[in-house]
């Protein structure tokens, strides 16, 4: 493992140098990963892993949207796709991609199927931590592990296809077979990873709620809205809040972020914009603070897993999902960026 240092504190990471490729797939090469799952993160690792020389296979419900997809992505019906039980049956290794509803509910047929030496795989570790909620409670026998992708599956093989590696959490909840940290870095490397970090599962489901909820979706999408709302109300056009909000951001500033850091998005930035901002931001941070310590809490005692199994499990869920979702589409802020988006140059028909 490397010693990397951040900010002062040591942490031990592990990198694609230290532990290559080619060493995943000794590691892996009598194994048989069956992705469970083909929504958010199956794809995405299913298609890393195989593109890696791992020998790995899909289960699926037949005759579904998520079984055509497995196909059109070049798993073969009875060679690398089988019915999610076949695919059980034949897998060392579960990687357990179902949404966190969804794992509950299969998890009686899964378990049946662990038998003693095999490993079951997460990238999230919402089962495990929550327990007693939903009931997820592996054979004393079997590996238990995660990897968590920092990232949307969708992102995770585009990078990939880019000969770049998204950064991952790996964590270990059961070694049984004294080789579970091999299996799980081996797996880290083969989806695609960056550099890999350890955690434990509780923490990486606290921080992933906190997170998505937080800086990632919830509070992002809160605070565009209300900087959005605060321009248009004193009469600024939708294309000049909209791109004061969001586009400048998105377009340009963040990828400074990303290359170098803050800091750095600020050298790059007028005189006027850093003194605003240096003045500013110690502001927002103590005004959202305590809406973060909230969201921790609630997170850590079980209220946020409890509200998704709650309404993730009804029957209408996705249409009561589809309806939020509309809501935020049809709004007059992301209406103005379909039509921003629309305006960029890499989107404009020239004629010749």
């Amino acid at each position: 493992m490397a010693k990397l240092n951040f900010g002062g504190t040591e942490e031990n990471v592990v990198t694609r140098e230290e532990f290559p490729l080619s060493k995943a797939q000794d590691i892996l090469k009598n194994e048989t990963v069956a992705v469970i799952g083909y929504g958010v993160q199956g794809p995405g690792q299913a298609l890393n892993q195989k593109d890696n020389g791992i020998n790995v296979i899909v289960g699926q419900r037949k005759n579904s949207k998520t079984w055509d997809k497995a196909v059109a992505d070049g798993f073969v019906p009875g060679e690398t796709l089988f019915e999610i039980e076949e695919a059980l049956e034949r897998g060392t290794i579960i990687c357990y991609l179902l949404s966190d509803a969804a794992q509950i509910e299969l998890w009686p047929t899964v378990k049946k199927h662990l038998t003693a030496g095999k490993a079951l795989y997460f990238s999230h570790g919402f089962g495990i931590t929550f327990k007693e909620q939903t009931g997820i409670i592996p054979p004393a026998d079997v590996d238990v592990f995660l990897v968590a992708p920092k990232g949307s599956g969708t992102s995770l093989r585009r990078m990939f296809l880019q000969g770049r590696g998204l950064n991952s959490s790996f964590a270990i909840f059961q070694d049984a077979t004294g080789h579970a940290r091999d299996r799980v870095i081996a797996l880290g490397i083969a989806v695609g990873s960056g550099y890999l970090f350890e955690t434990d599962f509780k923490k990486e489901v606290f921080s992933d709620l906190t997170g998505e909820r937080g800086t990632l979706m919830g509070c992002i999408q809160g605070v565009f809205a209300a900087q959005y709302d605060v321009l248009r109300s004193h009469g600024h056009s939708p294309s000049e809040a909209f791109n004061e909000t969001v586009e400048e951001l998105t377009q340009s500033l963040m990828p400074l972020v990303a290359e170098n850091g803050m800091d750095w998005m600020y050298a790059n930035c007028s005189t006027t914009a850093q003194r605003g901002a240096l003045d500013w931001w110690k502001k927002f941070r103590d005004a959202t603070k305590p809406v973060f310590e909230e969201l921790y809490n609630s997170v850590a005692t079980g209220k946020e897993s409890q509200r998704s199994i709650d309404s993730n499990s009804q029957p209408d869920y996705r249409e009561k999902l589809n309806k939020e979702l509309q809501e935020l589409r049809e709004s007059e802020m992301w209406q103005a960026g379909k039509t921003v988006r629309s305006l960029r140059p890499e989107n404009q028909v020239v004629e010749a």
